[in-house]
């Protein structure tokens, strides 16, 4: 469910027409709707009521900080990865007790500004790194909360570039690993082993990966029982995934349900770290069409955002539905839509069957509130786009668009 719909044959975003906050604010441009955020983010965490739990934004996600207050707001704590996105949790008000901080390669400074934050935990992913934060927690004198991110060895059965809980991935470790440290753990006079962590992958379309890596969780839950280890928190990390075609991924009360059967009778706090699932539908990408060519093999459709404003389809060959704002009742062609960028894999779409377009129709782009503007460049000296958060009547430019000046303001000693 989003409110992005179409009235009297014109898009709307919440109650004002898209080609309104075109004229005013140009294309590219990332529009978030305020009311989605807020449906999807209740829908989510009220799925686990009756559990105790704490909902934990996947800032990579969308890490606007007009997004992240307004989740907060809601009740939401943060999944971070880095120093910056921690910066940008607590400038957006985040209790810092509702902060947990995962990621294969904290760097010493960022770890110790978490600690010196007292956020609730690090989820530590090597045994090096959990080295380095008893030695970062010693210097300052403090205890780091931790637990260590386990590899369940379940298949996702998703794009391998975000696959993430087996062995062959980068992240977390494999069980006899995971024991060793928890034993290390449990000697190391700054560190405080109190979780267990897990995250298997993103654009889940079955909770089944998600049940057979509790399975192994909650067993390797009991090992750690008898070595004396009290766990305290269980985060099961995010991954539950969207529509973005013809995807039917799950309901989070059927996730929900699922979960509160299986932890039943256990005294755990479960961390879930949703992202996609809260931010994905809640934001489109609108263009402008600036030319149509055809050639002999295709039709192309050039338009004014690119690969650098929207890399998912050039990264994981992603699907994103594609519309006219104003609808078109013209021929249907297929065509290749693309942007500007100096190279063959930019492109929103390939193959696309759409009404043709004329010069400077506006065309939205679904389903790109995560993972769009996050993962958005300034490749071939390319300006960003603009970003706006839209409640009801209400605008609020919740990142303004870079101008050229923006390219070059940490080169000054260049000039």
């Amino acid at each position: 469910m989003h409110y992005f719909e179409y009235k009297n044959g014109e898009l709307f975003a919440e109650d004002i027409p898209v080609r309104k906050l075109v004229e005013e604010y140009d294309t590219p441009l990332y529009i978030y709707s305020a009311k989605t955020f807020k449906r999807h983010f209740e829908a989510f965490d009220s799925a686990f009521e009756g559990l105790k739990h704490l909902t934990c934004y996947s800032v990579k996600a969308n890490s606007n900080l007009c997004v992240l207050k307004l989740l907060g707001k809601l009740g939401a704590g943060m999944d971070i990865v880095s120093g910056g996105e921690l910066f940008r949790a607590l400038k957006a008000g985040i209790s810092p007790q509702k902060i947990v901080y995962s990621g294969v390669g904290k760097r010493e400074h960022e770890i110790r500004e978490a600690l010196l934050a007292d956020i609730l935990m690090f989820n530590v992913e090597s045994l090096e790194e959990l080295e380095k934060i008893n030695e970062v927690a010693r210097d300052l004198n403090k205890k780091a909360r931790i637990s260590l991110r386990i590899n369940p060895e379940v298949d996702p059965q998703t794009h391998p570039y975000i696959s993430t809980g087996m062995e062959k991935n980068k992240f977390g470790l494999a069980r006899e690993f995971a024991l060793q440290g928890y034993k290390l753990a449990k000697e190391l006079s700054h560190i405080e082993p109190i979780g267990i962590d897990c995250h298997i992958g993103s654009q889940l379309t079955s909770i089944s990966p998600f049940l057979d890596a509790l399975d192994k969780i909650l067993d390797f839950y009991e090992e750690l029982k008898k070595q004396d280890i009290n766990i305290q928190y269980l985060d099961l990390g995010g991954g539950l995934g969207i529509t973005y075609n013809q995807e039917e991924p799950p309901h989070p009360l059927e996730f929900g349900k699922a979960l509160k059967e299986k932890l039943k009778g256990l005294d755990l706090t479960l961390i879930l770290e949703p992202g996609r699932v809260i931010a994905g539908n809640a934001g489109i990408l609108v263009t402008r069409v600036l030319y149509t060519k055809k050639t002999k093999k295709k039709n192309f459709i050039i338009v004014d955002a690119a690969m650098n404003d929207l890399i998912r389809p050039s990264l994981y060959g992603s699907y994103h539905k594609i519309s006219p704002v104003v609808e078109n009742k013209g021929e249907i062609i297929t065509a290749d839509i693309v942007g500007p960028i100096c190279e063959s894999g930019d492109f929103l779409a390939q193959d696309r069957e759409i009404p043709a377009p004329t010069k400077d129709d506006l065309l939205a782009v679904f389903s790109a509130g995560a993972y769009g503007f996050t993962m958005s460049s300034q490749y071939n000296s390319r300006p960003r786009a603009a970003e706006l958060l839209i409640d009801g009547d209400k605008v609020t430019v919740a990142r303004r668009r870079e101008v050229y000046l923006d390219l070059i303001a940490l080169e000054d000693n260049c000039l």
